[in-house]
Formats: structure tokens, sequence, C-alpha cells
């Protein structure tokens, strides 16, 4: 619309002319219809006999135009938060999820934010939903878990490429919150449940193969010095004399036994 070259046509100039007798024979009183206050976040699109003015927004600051023929629409540049309300979805792998989330977004073309859509604001909404809705339709329970930022990121550039002609530029999109049905988390928490049992009997035989090749070693170096075999039940009789003192066991050595064993034999 904004490119649009075809005149006014004479009876537009005649409007127009007439518009600017009227404000110069009622001045200085007309001056306060036709000066306009745009804020600095505000972009003011001038129609003036239903034509866009010009191809670029005017604003901010005072801008000027006639009362009869002109009319303005104001367009705010701020960023705005467009809250996507919990949508159900079936996941790729057949779970029904809610999921929400959140979108920015800011207009940078007020023209176009005018002249291309009816509402622009409503119009990013409803596109925002179904595009969430669409992606995520797309992905298993697993991959929508555990790859948000991507999904957010695959979401964003899908409402950027589509809403360019409204003028829209989309900055963020973030995935507020996954829920899912209370009987598949107690099944997705039995079967973490069942892994971490798993790993821990892993780590458990890991550590029992691991002492028997160090008692095996330990075994074999005892064996090699029979005084060796003696400190250690001396050290073991010192470690029970701290730790219960009501009872002490005093081990005997073997080859004391041997000999004992052998003269009563020989006797």
């Amino acid at each position: 619309i904004a490119d649009r070259q075809e005149g006014i046509g004479v009876c537009g100039w005649i409007l127009i002319s007439l518009s600017f007798f009227l404000v110069l024979i009622t001045f200085p009183i007309s001056i306060w219809a036709c000066i306009k206050v745009i804020r600095e976040y505000e972009r003011a699109v001038v129609f003036r006999l239903g034509r866009i003015l010009s191809k670029k927004a005017k604003g901010p600051g005072l801008i000027l135009i006639l009362p009869c023929t002109d009319t303005f629409i104001k367009v705010d540049l701020r960023t705005v938060t467009c809250n996507i309300p919990p949508q159900e979805i079936l996941t790729k792998d057949a779970v029904t999820t809610r999921v929400d989330g959140v979108v920015y977004y800011k207009i940078h073309s007020a023209v176009s934010a005018v002249a291309n859509v009816t509402d622009v604001h409503s119009a990013t909404f409803l596109l925002a939903q179904t595009t969430l809705r669409n992606v995520l339709g797309t992905q298993s329970l697993a991959q929508l878990l555990a790859g948000r930022e991507e999904i957010a990121h695959s979401i964003q550039a899908i409402l950027d490429s589509a809403t360019v002609q409204w003028g829209i530029k989309v900055a963020r999109v973030e995935i507020k919150d996954v829920r899912i049905p209370v009987a598949m988390q107690r099944a997705m928490a039995a079967e973490a449940e069942a892994a971490r049992e798993a790993r821990a009997k892993i780590v458990a035989a890991e550590g029992e193969m691991n002492a028997s090749k160090a008692l095996k070693q330990a075994s074999m170096v005892l064996a090699e010095s029979p005084a060796g075999l003696q400190l250690r039940y001396l050290q073991t009789l010192t470690s029970l004399a701290a730790e219960n003192n009501s009872t002490i066991v005093f081990p005997l050595p073997i080859d004391l036994l041997e000999s004992f064993g052998q003269k009563n034999r020989g006797g």
C-alpha cells in the first residue's frame, strides 16, 4: 500500500486546499488541532484522504496534520510480552503434555503493522499458539524435555519469517513449563529409580572385584613373609583392645600349633 504512486486527483487537491484555507482563517486556534505530540517510543502513521502520507512513519516529537483530511494512528514500538496459555499437545511418541510459553516481539515497521494486518498483536498471538503446537507435535517427550532451547530457537525462526511482512521482529521465545500426566511421571520416576539401582549394583560389583584383587595381592605378600603375618595379628589385637577391652582374642602363631601337634604325635 505504501508503494502506490497514484495521485489523489483533482477533488483531493481541492479538499486539501480547503483544509489549508480553513487552518489559515482560524489561526492560531486551529494550531492546537494541527499539532500532535508523538512520544519517543511511538510512531505515527498519517493517512491523507485514506492514503498513507509517507512510506516512513512520523515521529517522535511534533507532527503537523490537517484537521479535515488527515488522520493518524499511533504505533507503540516497545517490546511486547505475549504469554501463550497451556496447550494440549500430543508428542511424537503419543504422550499428552501441556506446554506453555512466552514470546517477546516488537514492531520495527509501523507502516507495515498498520497497513498489512488488521490487528498485529492478535495475529502474532494466534500464530505463536499455532506454531508452538505444530513444532512440539513433531518432537518426542525426551526431546521436548532435553532440548527446550533448540525448540525455542526453531519456533522463533518460524515466527520471525512469518511476521516480517507485518513489521514484527520476534526477539525471543521461551518455553516456560512442560506438564505430563501423573501416571507418566510415576513411570518415569520408576524408570529412573531402576536405572539408579542398576548403576549402584554395578558400582558395588566393581568394588568387590577391586577388593578381591587387593586381598589376593596382600595374601601373596604375606605368604612370602611369615613375620609379616604375625605383625598383622598384633595389629588386629591392638585394634580390638582399643575398641572393646572387655574381650580379647589372642591369635596363636600357626607354626607353634604345628610344632605342638607334632610333639603330641611323637609322644
